[in-house]
């Protein structure tokens, strides 16, 4: 399937009842594909008139207790950021993916890895945090998108699924779980859900705390979830990380996988590489960071993006100074070759030695 597909076909069996969606390329397949399968299952398909709007939507649709969900790009996610910072607030799960293009601004369509900092640090106001994965392959695109649907109902709070125009665009096979009952929420087994106040007191959902010690209350409350997250939420993978690495490439997402070409290729040829791959971006992991790069063999950290080193900054507070930490990437919707990686990489390993000054020009009174 291509991933925008498989990931709608992904939301649809992980019992996602109402998807809401403004089109933006390049994931606008996710919602021509729902608009015929979400129908199918008794769900609900609303195309808004701005992406605005279906962030508002997604809050009221949240409030039932209803598996929600949305898919935009870039500048799409930027205009819901008020909305994504209401429902933080507000304790409402729901589920975000943002198939990234180039930016900033209006940028371009290409594939492009520039929107860390937005799902990473908050990109609205306020202290918030959503749970950001990062799938690097079509499957794991559907198995996370699953996945995120547990994590926003297990935390009340939204979760987002990023991926690069490739992963949207791409097709590769897919294995579905087996078939088996598709889970539904219930609200009224809900203990917050606002479903009608039939036969109980009326409930309020909201974010707005004009008390200033209420207001403080909510956000530690937020704040215990994010340390909870950072117990039991991270992922992450390795890639041949063994005892002979002299390096250490930090990746994610599609880049990872360039990434793992050029590991393979320079085992090939005798040099031993290993690849670290965060799989959750929020929380990061930084304490399994650490414990892999500041192993005695790994001389030098390569982070390796499709953006101007915005995860290079979570690199650098993982390994402290323990170790040097290079960087390189493309950005502007321009995805690195295996070469460019490569060069990079040999050029780290084996810089080129500098030509010797004879003896006589050493001594010269006007050698600098």
């Amino acid at each position: 399937m291509k991933g925008n597909e498989a990931i709608a076909e992904a939301a649809i069996r992980a019992g996602a009842e109402g998807y809401f969606c403004y089109p933006i390329t390049p994931q606008s397949e996710v919602a021509e594909y729902l608009t015929k399968r979400m129908p199918e299952v008794g769900g609900v398909f609303l195309q808004g008139e701005s992406e605005v709007a279906v962030g508002n939507m997604l809050f009221g649709a949240a409030s039932t207790g209803k598996r929600v969900f949305t898919t935009s790009s870039s500048p799409g996610i930027s205009l819901m950021q008020e909305s994504i910072s209401y429902m933080a607030g507000a304790h409402l799960p729901a589920v975000l993916v943002n198939i990234m293009r180039g930016g900033p601004g209006l940028g371009g369509i290409l594939p492009a890895q520039s929107d860390y900092f937005q799902a990473v640090k908050g990109g609205g106001h306020g202290d918030y945090r959503l749970l950001v994965l990062a799938p690097s392959t079509v499957q794991e695109a559907v198995d996370l998108m699953m996945l995120s649907f547990d994590l926003a109902d297990k935390y009340r709070n939204p979760v987002m699924m990023i991926g690069d125009g490739m992963i949207g665009q791409m097709m590769e096979a897919v294995e579905f779980p087996e078939e088996k009952e598709i889970k539904r929420n219930n609200p009224d087994e809900s203990d917050w859900a606002v479903n009608g106040a039939k036969d109980r007191k009326p409930r309020i959902i909201k974010s707005l705390f004009l008390d200033p010690h209420q207001l403080e209350d909510n956000s530690w409350l937020l704040d215990d979830k994010y340390e909870q997250m950072k117990r039991e939420e991270v992922r992450y993978e390795l890639y041949k990380v063994n005892a002979k690495n002299k390096l250490l490439i930090v990746s994610y997402g599609t880049m990872a996988r360039i990434c793992q070409t050029v590991i393979d290729e320079l085992e090939s040829e005798g040099i031993s590489v290993g690849l670290f791959r965060p799989i959750t971006l929020y929380p990061y992991p930084m304490k399994e960071l650490k414990k892999e790069a500041v192993k005695k063999n790994i001389k030098t950290v390569l982070t390796v993006e499709m953006s101007t080193a915005q995860m290079l900054e979570d690199v650098e507070r993982s390994i402290l100074g323990k170790k040097q930490i290079e960087f390189f990437g493309r950005t502007g919707g321009i995805v690195p070759t295996p070469d460019e990686v490569k060069s990079k990489v040999l050029e780290l390993i084996k810089p080129k030695k500098k030509a010797k000054t004879s003896e006589k020009k050493k001594r010269g009174k006007n050698v600098k």
